[in-house]
């Protein structure tokens, strides 16, 4: 109840304030200027004992042997080392917009065998590649893991977060620059991407960028995309690029929304939300199921054996029904107002929404996640 409370509460004090101006680097991104995945295939080693079973994960074996192949040491044909210190693991991390040879970015480590943990472990020299295929990092270095297991002989375990993953700040360098779609030679106009369609965001930002830089500057192509002539130059075009993101304009109000989180029963609704006139009477019915035991003796002088005997008892039970009322026009604070003042928990609130929502009287999108 009280977790309904506050995250009403929050959205309520948030929407209760003036409308207050936004920055375009807030609501828009440049188009071409974004990071680039990176993938890599690698081993950990240096674990005590909780890394792959190489019965079970034969590819780390093949994996240690053709790395040590490399370095000049050979192992005879047919011989499998079992391995214990060891996991073969997956090796990403994204490559940040403009990054230059030499610098360092951080990278993911994630087992991809059957090992416990990579505590303790460290990363060998492992290439991460682009979707291109080629490699634009190499990642090395000692793994931070934020969880820990332990496990017992009886095959009992417990574990905190995630062991078998870790990260590696700093951890990989940069080998390769990414060409960047921040205007070529010859390229007379930058895009700026909304981060959420709008149509009404995207025309007050082209009137923002018209009225600071001059008529004509900017248009809209569509509610994404409003495209700006910048200079050729380059250290010019930065500077121009500078004032742009310094603008601010008031984005325009977000469409009606309620968001419910069906396995926590949070619910989270924007103050557009609106409801038309309609009645909902909410119950709540407890089925309950007891078991028991009867001990059944047989005849003292027959030939029977004393045996438990197991009752099932079932309940049904309909609490009183709640009856909610709302006039048209009615307002997310009333809503709340309504729902808080019986005392509904937001399973309640759930289950009025969705019903407000089959009627039609919900004056907004709702979304289940």
């Amino acid at each position: 109840m009280s977790r309904l409370l506050v995250l009403l509460a929050a959205a309520l004090l948030a929407l209760a304030g003036p409308a207050r101006a936004e920055r375009i680097k807030d609501l828009a991104s440049v188009e071409g200027v974004r990071d680039n995945p990176l993938i890599g295939y690698g081993l950990v080693v240096g674990l005590d004992g909780s890394g792959d079973q190489t019965s079970q994960a034969p590819f780390t074996v093949q994996s240690l042997k053709a790395m040590l192949d490399e370095l000049g040491v050979s192992i005879p044909p047919g011989v499998n080392p079992q391995l214990k210190n060891v996991a073969a693991v997956a090796v990403h991390a994204q490559l940040p917009p403009f990054a230059k040879p030499g610098q360092a970015i951080d990278v993911t480590v994630s087992s991809i065998g059957n090992a416990r943990s990579l505590r303790g472990g460290s990363l060998l020299m492992t290439p991460l590649r682009g979707v291109d295929g080629q490699v634009y990092a190499i990642a090395q270095g000692n793994l931070v893991v934020g969880g820990f297991g332990a496990s017992g002989r009886d095959g009992s375990r417990i574990s905190v977060n995630i062991p078998s993953a870790g990260r590696i700040p700093n951890g990989a360098i940069v080998e390769r620059t990414v060409s960047e779609g921040f205007g070529g030679a010859g390229s007379g106009e930058l895009r700026l991407n909304l981060h959420r369609a709008d149509f009404t965001t995207a025309s007050r930002m082209v009137e923002a960028l018209n009225a600071a830089f001059g008529p004509g500057t900017a248009r809209a192509i569509d509610a994404v995309t409003v495209s700006v002539r910048a200079p050729e130059e380059m250290s010019e075009r930065i500077g121009f690029m500078a004032r742009v993101e310094s603008l601010e304009l008031d984005p325009g109000a977000a469409a009606a929304k309620v968001i419910i989180n069906a396995r926590t029963g949070t619910v989270v609704m924007g103050g557009n939300v609106r409801v038309g006139p309609a009645a909902v009477s909410h119950g709540s019915l407890v089925v309950t199921v007891s078991e028991s035991a009867t001990i059944s003796q047989p005849n003292p002088l027959g030939n029977g054996a004393t045996v438990v005997v197991p009752q099932s008892q079932v309940e049904a039970r309909q609490d009183g029904g709640r009856m909610f009322l709302f006039p048209g026009g009615v307002s997310l604070e009333e809503i709340v107002r309504a729902v808080n003042a019986v005392g509904a928990a937001p399973g309640d609130l759930v289950a009025i929404l969705e019903a407000l929502k089959q009627a039609g009287a919900l004056r907004a999108e709702l979304e289940v996640i």
